[in-house]
């Protein structure tokens, strides 16, 4: 599988790096895509340890450069930003000190977005070089169990890929009959 990609790619590894930072500060300044895709280059070009050190590089990056674009362009808006998480609601309104352990634990958390972090930091009071400090704090846990596990489905044999599939698809049936059990207990409810 790793052959697909690497035929795809330039031969040069500065290049390779180069495009996959701008491209996370790219996706982090939209806030729209994953970038776990980076990461997946970034591991099929580069050996283990450099993948993660040019991926915290990207992921840092990109929070740096669109917290300063955030701050600049969005402060006048912070009347329409409506906050509805109770931990960013606390981040915007929050001592510096605060607000640096709550952008290590937001970061760290994979159900907030990244760009929700980073917009309401910058509509808060903490500073650049804080921020920078506790958003690559938080970003690398998250990013070393995304290399890990990238790294994990590049190295299943075909064995590995159908007990994979066996699992997942046992998953879905077991979500799938919950959902409907629990809608036949809301229609007998409903008949009571």
């Amino acid at each position: 599988m790793k052959n697909i990609f690497i035929e795809y790619l330039p031969g040069n590894p500065i290049v390779i790096a180069a495009v996959t930072i701008i491209a996370n500060i790219i996706i982090a300044i939209f806030g729209v895509i994953p970038s776990a895709f980076l990461t997946t280059i970034n591991i099929i070009y580069f050996d283990l340890k450099l993948a993660i050190i040019i991926s915290i590089i990207g992921e840092s990056l990109g929070a740096i450069v669109s917290f300063i674009l955030y701050r600049k362009g969005l402060k006048r808006f912070t009347t329409k930003y409506k906050i509805k998480s109770h931990f960013l609601k606390k981040l915007q309104n929050t001592t510096e000190f605060n607000a640096v352990i709550l952008i290590i634990l937001l970061r760290i958390l994979p159900f907030i977005p990244s760009c929700a972090v980073t917009l309401t930091a910058a509509l808060g009071s903490i500073r650049i070089i804080p921020f920078t400090i506790a958003s690559t704090i938080g970003k690398i846990p998250s990013l070393l169990i995304e290399v890990y596990s990238i790294n994990k489905v590049f190295n299943i044999n075909l064995s590995g890929w159908k007990e994979t599939i066996i699992y997942c698809s046992i998953i879905l049936l077991l979500i799938y009959i919950l959902k409907e059990l629990k809608k036949i207990k809301q229609q007998d409810k409903k008949w009571r």
